[in-house]
């Protein structure tokens, strides 16, 4: 029988590029070369389509230098990549598309539309649950209507800390004390993420966050330790909860440097916690994944208080493949390897369209 052809696409525009391009290293190994082909398509931080010759030119960042072009058509009557090398066009039949993109234009729905327009099975939620799950301001308003506790918060636009920071300052003091923490509604890998213990720290936050997104939230503190757990299945296939992960950060809260570059940040897999939080986090992890519409897979995560009650802080439709992410080290620990948990995901996504 002819191997079948996965598409691994990564890179991408996003303020998370370099994630994605330490995801797809553990992503693409682990596919079964025995039963399929695998096309690298990468997207440069310009946003230019690339085929990727090898593994060891996404390790080594020299796939960035591709001179052959690498497109998905949107043509469904093709289900193809368009491939352009030495000024000649191939077409490339893709049977699975695993798109290990994080943030915006990988996470928020956009390629999963392009996807979905050339009907090709991919990897991952769909259009409608990627881009409310990346937005946290629109998470929030969906996990208000499960009754599951979340951090209060208030909206920010753009435009009022270009314009009217003082106003935006004083609406935040009027419902919050400080500290509080600042987030880009869209962005992930805690990108933009600021903590503010003061007036001045808050317009600081605030300007930063907003170069990662219109949408600002601003959240009080809440004291808790951070759990987060992996979420898969959606559809015909019964959504399953792993078991639960503990962030202990190197710095004074997880952000994209304590989350990738430094060694002192740690993760524990199935801590100890109060009461019957384990199990809370596990049930609510599956609803919020069902309310959005979740397919596939997702990282939920939470707070666990000191009394063990709960509290949502955001789901990741396209959590982390790296060497140290959760996503990946919760299915081991439950006895899914890595190679496992990729089959499980393609086969998922073969099923994607059926009736």
């Amino acid at each position: 029988m002819d191997r079948q052809t996965v598409a691994v696409i990564f890179g991408g525009q996003s303020s998370e590029h370099v994630v994605s391009c330490m995801s797809v290293l553990n992503v693409a190994n682990h596919i079964d070369k025995e039963k399929y082909n695998i096309l690298l398509i990468g997207i440069t931080e310009e946003g230019r389509w690339v085929k990727a010759d090898s593994i060891e030119s996404i390790e080594n960042g020299a796939w960035r230098e591709s001179k052959a072009q690498a497109f998905i058509s949107p043509d469904a009557t093709e289900q193809c990549a368009l491939i352009l090398e030495n000024g000649a066009w191939e077409k490339v039949k893709i049977h699975v598309a695993f798109p290990v993109l994080h943030g915006l234009f990988g996470e928020d729905g956009t390629i999963q539309g392009l996807l979905e327009l050339a009907r090709i099975p991919y990897v991952g939620c769909g259009v409608l649950s990627s881009a409310v799950s990346m937005d946290k301001l629109y998470t929030k308003i969906i996990v208000d209507d499960l009754g599951v506790k979340q951090a209060d918060y208030v909206a920010v636009r753009r435009h009022e800390v270009e314009t009217a920071m003082d106003q935006a300052v004083e609406r935040v003091e009027a419902k919050f004390s400080y500290p509080v923490f600042v987030k880009p509604s869209n962005a992930g890998s805690s990108r933009g993420v600021g903590k503010a213990d003061g007036r001045e720290e808050l317009k600081a936050a605030l300007t930063e966050a907003a170069r990662h997104d219109s949408k600002i939230l601003v959240e009080e503190t809440i004291i808790g330790r951070e759990i987060e757990c992996a979420v898969f299945g959606g559809k015909d296939t019964e959504v399953k909860a792993s078991g639960v992960g503990e962030i202990l950060a190197a710095a004074d809260f997880y952000d994209f440097d304590a989350k990738y570059y430094n060694a002192e940040s740690k993760t524990v897999v199935n801590p100890e916690l109060p009461g019957n939080a384990a199990e809370e986090v596990r049930e609510a992890a599956v609803r919020i994944f069902k309310a959005v519409d979740g397919f596939g897979l997702s990282r939920v995560d939470f707070f666990v208080k000191e009394n063990g009650q709960i509290v949502f802080n955001e789901i990741n439709t396209m959590p982390g493949f790296t060497a140290i992410s959760m996503y990946p080290m919760l299915w081991e620990a439950a006895g899914m390897d890595k190679a496992k948990l990729v089959q499980g995901l393609i086969d998922l996504a073969m099923h994607r369209y059926d009736k």
